[in-house]
């Protein structure tokens, strides 16, 4: 039969591609969440407003591991399909080995920075001085686990790019579950506090990192050789140019949440509010839209594979069915994100502890405000992923750096001026109006092209054009 010979990623139907690669990427992605969303609500419960704000205050550092991580697992993982497409499984396998090898190089790198400069760090990063000693205490144990947190994450990529989508999701799932059962003994029954959550947080992190790793000596549709752990410069280069776009779009949420939280910081100190009741609220509520964006981007992330592989194949048809299906799935997930964040807000806040009236009445209006555009949140993510999947890294860069960095930044900075901490609030529903009408306007031209490829066979198919450039093999390194 056809499906014994070909790669399942370009005969199965699209519709059950996506469940089968969406589905796991979505449960992985929410067990991520999940990690922050389990210490907060701990934290809440047991050391209430302070705790939560430091939290919020340590979650950029979170955010860049999280950059790092999609840099070279998405990148890994783009560059693998895309070679697998074009029947480059020698070339493939090297992107998986550098790819895996990165990941955790890097996450020894952001673990001695982050040791090494914490406290001023912490202090950039918003940090009001009465919040400082929980923000160090946390933060100085999770930065310990950042290498297993870069591979484990990133990784996971890397094993559902080779068609194992449902191991990526056990390994993300079994560390969430371990930190979801040690943070209520660490905090509540060792009486540990912070440094209970943030220990139970990188023992589930090693556990995952330890099965990814596992999972590379066995993979399913290659073999991980010595010398494809060797980092070569062009395999490098390649991955990261695919990778940029996720990256960008993690390092502008960090770039923007840093400036947030100085902003709520100054001018919730202007207001009745105060400086640690903004701080608290936005980092609550953060990590809540993170729940529901998790399902949009595990979404995007299960396009990845499917969409790579048929425009390497040139399978054109499907390249715009994955697209289109998978947009119409997250704008759902997002409209239904909306309408329970508009009737809903105090409800969701009080799950992670209790507040003055004020923190209550704060927590509201920035659900009600701040996350107005909402039902859009679907198109941008999905979009960006596309334009990486198909191997066009600098539209998905632009695309990832719109709503955080031009649009969002700028408008954060200059609202407050006038609107004091109101400003802030206003700021982010214009921002996603208008980062979503740039993904509209992008992905409608490149549809076009696309079916003008299709249309004119534009991709040259006879036998002198085989062979592509950079394919040549190692002599030390064939199967």
């Amino acid at each position: 039969m056809e499906t014994t010979k070909e790669n399942r990623l370009g005969v199965l139907p699209v519709e059950q591609l996506i469940r089968q690669f969406a589905v796991p990427s979505i449960i992985a992605m929410l067990v991520g969440a999940l990690y922050n969303i389990v210490d907060q609500f701990f934290i809440g419960r047991s050391i209430g407003e302070l705790g939560n704000a430091a939290t919020n205050v340590a979650f950029p550092l979170t955010t860049s591991c999280v950059a790092v991580a999609l840099l070279f697992g998405i990148g890994g993982a783009s560059s693998f399909n895309l070679a697998l497409g074009r029947k480059q499984k020698e070339q493939a396998v090297h992107y998986m080995g550098n790819a895996a090898v990165l990941l955790f190089v890097l996450g020894i790198v952001l673990c001695l920075v982050a040791q090494i400069f914490l406290v001023p760090m912490l202090k950039f990063f918003g940090s009001p001085d009465r919040v400082l000693a929980y923000a160090i205490t946390y933060t100085r144990i999770t930065s310990l686990g950042f290498p297993f947190f870069i591979y484990s994450n990133g990784g996971a990529h890397l094993v559902r790019a080779d068609g194992t989508p449902k191991y990526s999701m056990l390994c993300n799932l079994t560390g969430a579950l371990i930190n979801t059962i040690l943070d209520p003994i660490f905090i509540f029954c060792f009486g540990m506090g912070m440094a209970g959550a943030a220990l139970a947080t990188i023992i589930g992190q090693i556990v995952a990192a330890g099965m990814i790793f596992q999972y590379m000596l066995h993979c399913k549709s290659v073999t991980l050789k010595p010398c494809h752990l060797v980092i070569r410069a062009e395999y490098a280069i390649h991955i990261m140019s695919l990778g940029l776009s996720s990256f960008f779009n993690q390092i502008a949420m960090m770039v923007v949440q840093i400036v947030l939280n100085n902003s709520l910081t100054y001018y919730g100190a202007r207001s009745v509010y105060g400086d640690s009741i903004p701080l608290a609220c936005a980092g609550i509520i953060s990590k809540v839209a993170m729940l529901y964006f998790s399902i949009v981007i595990g979404l995007a992330q299960g396009l990845q594979p499917i969409a790579g592989y048929n425009y390497g194949a040139e399978k054109y048809d499907r390249v715009k069915a994955v697209y289109f299906r998978t947009v119409r799935y997250a704008l759902t997930v997002s409209s239904v994100a909306f309408f329970l964040f508009q009737l809903f807000p105090r409800q969701i806040i009080s799950v992670f502890g209790d507040g003055s009236e004020e923190y209550f009445l704060f927590a509201v209006r920035y659900f009600q405000i701040f996350m107005f555009m909402t039902f859009l949140n679907g198109i941008q993510p999905v979009t960006a992923t596309f334009f990486t999947a198909i191997g066009k890294p600098v539209k998905g860069i632009f695309l990832s750096l719109t709503r955080q960095i031009l649009f969002l930044l700028p408008l954060i900075v200059v609202f407050p001026i006038f609107l004091g901490i109101d400003g802030i609030m206003y700021a982010g529903p214009i921002a996603d109006l208008a980062a979503g009408a740039a993904a509209i306007g992008m992905i409608a031209y490149e549809m076009r092209q696309i079916t003008r490829m299709q249309k004119e066979g534009e991709r040259c198919k006879g036998p002198g054009c085989e062979k592509t450039p950079g394919t040549e093999l190692d002599p030390d390194c064939t199967e």
